[in-house]
C-alpha cells in the first residue's frame, strides 16, 4: 500500500500556497527536477512557468494531460474535468473561504460574533446541567 496518495506527476492539480498567484489552481505540465515543476493554469489565470514544490500544495485532482502539453490543451483538460468546481466543493476550499471572511470582519462584527458564541455556549451549559440533574435522579 503506498504511503503517499498525492504524487508529483504530470497532470496533477496543485494549489499555489506562496508567491505570485497565491490561492490559485494550476496543473503540473512537466517535472523539471526534484524541487521544481512546470505549471500552467490558463483557466485560473496562472501563467506558465517554473515553480518550487515548496510553494505548491498537491490536490487529489488529476487532469489528463501529456508531458509538456501546450496551454490550449491544458485549458481544455482543466475545463472538461471541471476541476475548479470540484475543488470549490471540498472542505479545504470552504476553509479557505471562511478564513478570508474572518480576516475581513470589522471590530463590531467580531464583537457580535463573540456575543453570539457566548449565548450559544450558555444555552448548551444550561441544557447539559438539566441532563446531568435528570441523570442523578
Amino acid at each position: 500500500m503506498p504511503v503517499y496518495k498525492r504524487l508529483v506527476e504530470v497532470g496533477r492539480v496543485a494549489f499555489i500556497a506562496k508567491g505570485k498567484d497565491q490561492g490559485k489552481l494550476a496543473t503540473i505540465v512537466n517535472v523539471i527536477d526534484g524541487n521544481h515543476v512546470l505549471v500552467d493554469g490558463p483557466s485560473s489565470g496562472v501563467s506558465r512557468g517554473s515553480r518550487n514544490l515548496k510553494d505548491l500544495q498537491l490536490t487529489k485532482f488529476k487532469t489528463n494531460v501529456r508531458v509538456g502539453q501546450r496551454t490550449k490543451g491544458v485549458k481544455k483538460a482543466f475545463d472538461e474535468g471541471k476541476v475548479a468546481d470540484k475543488f470549490s466543493q471540498t472542505k479545504w476550499a470552504k476553509n479557505i473561504v471562511n478564513k478570508q471572511k474572518r480576516a475581513n470582519l470589522t471590530d463590531f462584527e467580531r464583537f457580535k460574533l463573540m456575543r453570539a458564541k457566548q449565548l450559544r455556549n450558555r444555552l448548551v451549559r444550561v441544557e447539559l446541567a438539566k441532563l446531568r440533574k435528570a441523570a442523578k435522579h
